[in-house]
């Protein structure tokens, strides 16, 4: 009985090397499949390898569906056209010009890396400049959920960045917003323990796109930029501003006098909502509250007003600058020094007869 049993025993021992032997084989030549560099695909585990492959697999997804979509779209403008006698030039320009913008929101990823995210936050895609950016590489980050490495209270946002509505992906709505996300870099660039983290602000730009199958998701396309203050500080085209918590001015340097009219002096102790055209006003309003909230935030563009008359198109970029560390000798309260921004002028003057404040009238006279 006892020799039946160990018969038995190693009877069972050796299927399960055998099934185990079959899994590695399976799931190695599982990891040769996917697009990856060998060095890396030696040394992905068994969950990593079903995470990127799954990955890949929406991906792939994806992207054919999208080239279907976009195959469909284009015989339809053409037979249209042929059908009301039209060239078939003459009505392709909306098409080309949402192109033209996708090409270039492309070309934008040098600044930044690219992310697809599922409308459940799955990063179904990175491109492999994250590491630069977050000191994690793309292997490690694709197929996992956004949320684990974002901030707890930008959540809600990102939900109603991902939520989708019929209208909204048909229109193609522009999804523009800033969230905090881990980052393993240090100060000196080198990469550290995920328990480390710091956090990262992140400009997320992009569009919601939908897969006309039923089998595909929708999902949102955007490119991802860091938000230093540091990389445009002396364009002849930019002057830097300080503001205290409720937007006054407190500092402004001289080149505001060449972009927009106004002396240093001047705007002292006058808030930059004063400056701004009544329609952009939520623009500031969006960029003033991630600031209180995130400590750095991007504008977006908006207009300012210009002494005597008109506005230029600004983009500001601007960062909470925190008071003096707390030491043993200090209380340890965290009070924010000031807010620095950078603001870049994008046009040159425009209606410049054209007086939208009172205070333009008044400078006007005095002129």
């Amino acid at each position: 009985m006892t020799a039946d049993k160990e018969k038995r025993r190693a009877i069972s021992r050796e299927a399960a090397r055998k099934r185990r032997r079959v899994e590695s084989d399976v799931f190695g030549d599982l990891s040769h499949l996917l697009p990856l560099h060998p060095s890396v695909q030696a040394h992905l585990d068994k969950p990593s390898i079903i995470r990127l492959t799954l990955s890949y697999i929406r991906m792939h997804s994806l992207l054919k569906e999208s080239i279907r979509t976009t195959a469909e779209s284009t015989h339809m403008v053409r037979y249209a056209q042929v059908a009301e006698g039209r060239e078939e030039r003459s009505d392709c320009d909306g098409g080309q010009d949402e192109e033209e913008k996708e090409t270039n929101m492309y070309l934008r990823i040098l600044e930044g890396f690219l992310m697809v995210l599922s409308t459940e936050g799955d990063m179904i895609f990175l491109s492999d400049n994250v590491s630069r950016y977050m000191g994690m590489t793309q292997t490690e980050l694709m197929g996992h959920n956004i949320f684990e490495y974002t901030h707890p209270c930008d959540h809600e946002e990102i939900r109603n960045n991902l939520r989708l509505t019929a209208e909204e992906v048909w229109c193609g709505e522009k999804r523009d917003f800033v969230m905090r996300i881990k980052s393993a870099l240090t100060h000196r660039g080198r990469s550290a323990n995920l328990k480390s983290a710091t956090w990262k602000v992140l400009h997320c730009q992009g569009r919601a796109k939908m897969c006309v199958s039923p089998s595909s998701v929708s999902y949102l396309l955007l490119t991802c930029r860091p938000l230093p203050l540091s990389h445009t500080l002396l364009s002849t085209h930019t002057f830097t501003s300080q503001h205290s918590m409720d937007m006054r001015f407190t500092y402004c340097d001289q080149r505001v006098t060449s972009l927009l009219g106004y002396s240093p002096e001047e705007l002292l102790g006058r808030s930059i909502y004063e400056l701004c055209h009544t329609l952009d006003t939520h623009c500031l309003n969006k960029n003033h509250l991630n600031l209180c909230l995130k400590s750095q935030s991007v504008s977006g563009q908006y207009r300012m007003l210009v002494r005597g008359g008109g506005y230029v198109w600004v983009e500001s970029h601007s960062a909470v600058i925190p008071a003096v560390r707390p030491s043993k000798s200090r209380p340890s309260v965290h009070q924010p020094l000031c807010i620095l921004c950078v603001t870049y002028v994008l046009s040159g003057v425009e209606e410049p007869f054209l007086q939208l404040s009172l205070d333009q009238t008044i400078h006007r006279h005095v002129s």
